[in-house]
């Protein structure tokens, strides 16, 4: 017998981000079978569909399916009841972002629309804070020098500190993740070390290989391996770039090699993050429903990279507000790099975890 717990607030939230009628899906199965990653034992989104009607928030929050699907929409295409089961997922990946956060009101601001003044606020006010403490809180004179305005000891020591900080906060809500893929497998054994796991998934990982068995959404892994790999680049010039700065060899030329990786790297966002938006904005029967957390992070990204290029040129043309310029690109960078574990941008953290957590228990995909 399966005790079942209605969550009511839980299937509420679900409901209004996910705009789906929930007590609409009659469980015909049609779901799973038009799935081509659900494996045939136990597939989704069936039983995940039937859980999200009853509240049932413990059988949803730390489910592995949650994040082995990819959102491809197929399953939503030939939903005969138009319960679009692909947002509901998205809606649950959402909520797990918030109900894992530490600290808790991280991700309570950066997943609600009406707090993002305050996700502005908090960068702008510490950014400002080290300047102050730089002594450099103020427009430099002369040519235009980054270094002048936030010199690169401060800027490297303190976002490298914040960053390990978030990552630490991250790792902790991750644990906390990986304990419940556990207790909602009680009858499942792991194998293998994390590390040996890792690397059972990483042509997945690497190639989006996945993405590829999915018919309704055929630009989605373009778009995707676009942004993927463009932002590591990015921040493997990132990385180059606070070398060059510990040895003094920085700022870079324009035809320098890794100032051209940079510029590459934008190029690869703007192509990626442009299918990406343009298939969401006219393309929304295959698409579904966008959040304000999607929204979030591909504004957020599309903003950093256009800032990264715009003070590229503000540095070589002199432009008289170039400062302020660079001041947006650090929040921006903000957005990105410290705020992941609680915006959608976290989904690459989680659905790594839940891969390898997946790989350990030997529950494969089709």
């Amino acid at each position: 017998m399966i005790k079942v717990n209605p969550d009511i607030e839980f299937k509420k939230q679900l409901k209004d981000i996910s705009k789906s009628s929930l007590n609409e899906c009659m469980q015909c199965g049609t779901c799973s079978v038009v799935c081509s990653l659900a494996p045939e034992e136990r597939p989704f989104p069936r039983k995940e569909m039937i859980w999200a009607g009853w509240g049932m928030k413990d059988k949803l929050i730390g489910n592995t399916d949650i994040w082995l699907c990819h959102q491809c929409g197929d399953c939503s295409t030939y939903c005969p009841r138009g319960v679009k089961p692909a947002d509901v997922f998205s809606a649950i990946r959402e909520i797990s972002y918030q109900h894992y956060a530490k600290p808790k009101f991280l991700g309570k601001i950066l997943n609600n629309p009406k707090w993002l003044p305050i996700a502005i606020l908090i960068p702008v006010v510490i950014i400002s804070a080290i300047l102050f403490m730089a002594g450099t809180l103020q427009i430099p004179e002369g040519p235009v020098n980054y270094s002048k305005f936030f010199p690169h000891a401060w800027l490297n020591s303190s976002f490298t500190f914040l960053w390990f900080l978030t990552i630490g906060l991250g790792i902790v809500g991750l644990r906390n993740f990986w304990n419940d893929l556990k207790l909602q497998n009680p009858d499942s054994t792991s194998t293998g070390n994390f590390i040996k796991n890792l690397l059972s998934v990483r042509k997945e990982i690497i190639l989006h290989s996945n993405f590829s068995k999915c018919s309704a959404q055929k630009t989605r892994k373009f778009a995707h391996l676009l942004v993927f790999y463009g932002f590591i680049l990015l921040l493997f010039v990132t990385a180059f770039a606070i070398y060059a700065a510990v040895v003094h060899k920085y700022p870079l030329g324009l035809m320098h090699p890794f100032k051209v990786l940079g510029n590459i790297a934008a190029v690869m966002l703007f192509v990626g993050l442009g299918i990406m938006i343009a298939n969401r904005l006219f393309n929304k029967k295959d698409f579904g429903n966008s959040t304000y957390t999607d929204w979030l992070f591909l504004i957020s990204m599309f903003f950093l990279t256009t800032s990264g290029v715009v003070i590229e040129a503000a540095r070589f043309l002199n432009w008289s507000f170039a400062y302020h310029l660079y001041f947006f690109h650090l929040i921006c960078v903000w957005f990105i790099i410290i705020y992941i574990p609680y915006t959608k941008f976290g989904h690459i953290l989680f659905r790594i975890v839940a891969m390898v957590y997946a790989a350990s228990i030997n529950r494969k995909l089709k």
